[in-house]
């Protein structure tokens, strides 16, 4: 299976029997396949504690990929696995995925996923109801935080590496980014 094949509308259950991770926008499979680099690995593994230890035990729970997050009950045609996710309602998740829309996910972008997060997972993420979502550039030493209001992404704040991230959701949450980003 190829992620061009644009002439069929996959659903959730044909891609669960694929070889490799995918993840299923709006009937188009995309291939997770790929192994993240190491840069990308350590700022998954660093916001993945700051989040947890905000959290802790008896907070929200904070998942990392490969996670399968079903946005939506309803929809068959669409689940992504986010960098990260935190959700604040325990009962979405299940033992195999979370279904139902998270507080709070965050993407860092890789080249080969950088256009599908800024436009097609945006997009997504918006429409679902994600209250707050975070887009980490490595690259440019940027996280952009943008907080959902009136069902857009309304609220926006990009923060650099000697920044302190301030959540919009959780005002108690920051994260000084020096220790995420590696400059």
């Amino acid at each position: 299976m190829t992620e061009t094949d644009s002439t069929h509308k996959f659903m959730i259950k044909e891609v669960s029997h694929w070889d490799g991770q995918w993840e299923l926008i709006d009937g188009v499979p995309f291939n997770m396949t790929p192994a993240p680099s190491a840069t990308h690995q350590r700022i998954v593994g660093e916001l993945f504690f700051a989040l947890r230890s905000y959290f802790g035990t008896d907070g929200c729970a904070v998942f990392i990929a490969p996670f399968d997050v079903q946005l939506d009950k309803s929809d068959d045609y669409t689940i992504v696995q986010p960098d990260v996710s935190v959700f604040c309602r325990r009962e979405l998740i299940c033992e195999h995925r979370a279904i139902g829309c998270p507080d709070l996910l965050v993407e860092v972008l890789s080249p080969s996923t950088a256009l599908k997060d800024r436009n097609q997972k945006f997009k997504l993420f918006e429409r679902s109801g994600v209250q707050e979502f975070w887009i980490v550039d490595a690259h440019n030493q940027t996280v952009e935080v943008y907080g959902l209001s009136e069902r857009r992404y309304r609220e926006r704040a990009v923060f650099g590496h000697s920044d302190t991230l301030r959540s919009f959701l959780f005002p108690d949450l920051k994260i000084e980014l020096k220790r995420i980003l590696f400059a």
